[in-house]
This record gives structure tokens, sequence and C-alpha cells, in this order.
């Protein structure tokens, strides 16, 4: 039984053994408790933004570490570089450095909208998620104009949603008149923050995050049925896992291509996140709501 001190509350390793909230004192922001309760393919997805490779084979605690030194490194770099500018002593300097880099999100009416992150993203990712928002024209577009391009879309979206009307995109279902009964029974994701109602629940959703993720954390290949190509453009959408054992029909795309006709042909991804009894689901079909045959 634990003693008490002076205040009638039990001593012992309790506290140790689960110590609460932040156990990084000086770096406030980072609390590894809440980490410790993302899931695994969070972890990764966290990790491969701040551009942490290798974690396909780590395990749970392992990932949270390497999250917590990943942010813990950023955190004291953002440290030196503030110091560093008020030692010279330049308020000038300090006016251009913050504008030249401004912090977070600059679009406080739109807090879904993150420029900072938003200019992160890779050139085709940015065309990618342009694309999956009906924005043409975006082969010949530099970075810089792409970024600008997906924060107004995603400005103009949030502006639509604010005014009480629905707005497209975001991982919403596509309808039309094939639509199977996959689709009315499957719970809708839209963004890579949403969580199954249950293991073995049927999911479907649009959005490219959540479907390369998903692929990604089961090692899975974007790929098409070599054979059904037409016209220069990919044929039968796959994804190509290893743990089934490389398929010679397979033939590899880049996901650009892959997302790229995913769209076109107007598609749904219908998938399980787990099976019924817990275990890593690889179930996957793409659903047409314009024809039978997907």
């Amino acid at each position: 039984m634990p003693t008490k001190n002076g205040s009638g509350r039990g001593s012992g390793s309790t506290a140790t053994t689960n110590p609460p909230g932040n156990q990084t004192p000086n770096t406030p922001d980072i609390n590894e408790s809440e980490i410790a309760r993302l899931k695994v393919d969070q972890l990764r997805d966290r990790l491969r933004r701040r551009g942490v490779t290798g974690t396909a084979d780590m395990r749970k605690d392992d990932l949270v570490k390497a999250l917590v030194k990943a942010m813990k490194d950023g955190a004291k770099k953002s440290t030196s570089t503030r110091a560093g500018g008020s030692s010279r002593g330049s308020s000038s300097a300090k006016k251009s450095t913050s504008s030249a880099n401004p912090p977070g999100n600059q679009t406080p009416n739109t807090p879904d909208v993150n420029e900072s992150e938003i200019a992160r993203l890779k050139v085709d990712e940015l065309r990618s998620r342009l694309r999956a928002r009906g924005v043409a024209g975006t082969a010949d577009m530099q970075k810089a104009e792409l970024v600008k391009a997906l924060v107004k879309s995603l400005r103009d979206d949030s502006g639509t949603s604010s005014s009480g009307s629905s707005s497209a995109g975001g991982g919403g279902v596509r309808k039309g008149p094939q639509n199977s009964k996959s689709i009315k029974y499957a719970q809708e994701v839209t963004s890579v923050d949403d969580e199954p109602e249950r293991p073995g629940r049927s999911l479907v959703t649009t959005d490219h995050d959540v479907i390369r993720r998903w692929a990604e954390a089961r090692k899975g290949v974007p790929t098409t049925v070599d054979g059904t190509e037409h016209d220069g453009h990919a044929g039968v959408l796959r994804f190509d896992f290893p743990s089934n054992g490389r398929e010679q029909r397979l033939r590899e795309i880049s996901w650009e291509e892959w997302f790229r006709t995913f769209d076109e042909r107007r598609l749904n991804f219908i998938y399980q996140e787990e099976r019924s009894d817990g275990k890593q689901s690889n179930f996957f079909r793409l659903d047409s709501p314009d024809r039978e045959d997907g």
C-alpha cells in the first residue's frame, strides 16, 4: 500500500509510470501523451511530412520516439533562429523575415486552410489536389502558382460552406445513375482525420490523401493492368501489394497518373481499414457511378 505524504496524497511509482500531460517542459507544444495516442499510420504520415524516412518497418514505440525527436529538433531549430534574429538587433530585419516566412495559417477566416502546410506539398501533389477540385490548366503552372490556386480553391470552398451551401470535393462521394449498394451502406470518409465507426466497417472516399495513405500503409504500389491501356492513358487501376506477391500483369505507374485516371473516370474508392476481427484489411474496389462495369 503506498504511503501518504503530508498533503494526504499517495506517493509511489504510479505518477512516475504514468506521467500526465507533457513530459517535455522546455517544448510545451510537444505533448508526448497525445502523440502516443495516435495510430501507427498517423504517426508514419506525420513523420513522412517532416521528411523522416524508413518508417515502414518501425513499431509504434519507435514511431512515437521518432516523432517526438523530430518535433523537439524542429522546436530547437526554431528557437535558435529566433535567438539569432534578436542578437542582430535589427527591427527591420525581423519585419522582413516575418513577411517572407509568415508562421502557421495566414487565413484567419478560413482556419482549415493552412498555407504553410500547403506550401510544403510537392508539385505533383498540388496538381492532384487541384484536379480533384475540378481546377484545370495546371500542367504549365509553377509551384508558387499552384499553391496560390489551391489556397484560393480551399478558401472558395470554405466560403461556400460557411454560407450554408454544400461544397463539392474534399473526398465526397461521386454520385450517378449506377451507384452501387456498397456506396449506400458505406461510411463516407472525407479526410485523413476521419476514423471508421467500427472494425470491419465498409468505407468510401475520393480523397487522394486518404487513398494514398491507406495504400502506403500496406506498401501498396499504384498500377494499371497491363494491356488495358488505351490512347496513351492508364487502363484498369489497381494496387500491387507485396504481401500478395507481385503480379506480372500489373504495371507500376506514378501516383499522379493513377489519381488523374481516378478523377477523370469519376471513380469512388470503396475499402476497409480493418477486418471485423481487428486485423488490417487490404480490401478495396473502385466503383463508377456512371457505368455498371466500373
